[in-house]
């Protein structure tokens, strides 16, 4: 759902990098760490991305994802508010489309 989102407007007017929460579905072990990936759910699209900077992590868990790498784990309380954010951030960015479907990617 929320995956298309990779830039806002800073404000200095340039743009900023966001990191999308998303939820481990699954995890492929590989002997090598630096290799592990994950499926991750992004409001039920799932992407392939690397888990190698989070170790620790388990399904079900939620991380933050940045260019297709988990970068850290939260909680699933905290993903809900970046989720709360991110729509505040697209009701802002674009007020006359209130009666759309925020959940859909903007061009």
């Amino acid at each position: 759902m929320y995956e298309t989102v990779h830039y806002v407007l800073a404000k200095n007017g340039g743009l900023m990098c966001l990191g999308i929460p998303g939820k481990v579905l699954s995890i492929s072990e590989d002997d090598d760490p630096i290799l592990k990936t994950g499926r991750v759910s992004f409001g039920g699209s799932i992407k392939e991305i690397s888990l190698a900077y989070v170790p620790d992590v388990k399904v079900d868990d939620y991380v933050i994802v940045h260019a297709g790498f988990a970068l850290n784990i939260i909680d699933a309380e905290e993903a809900d508010q970046v989720f709360l954010y991110l729509r505040q951030m697209g009701e802002a960015l674009y007020p006359d489309d209130s009666d759309s479907d925020s959940s859909q990617p903007r061009h």
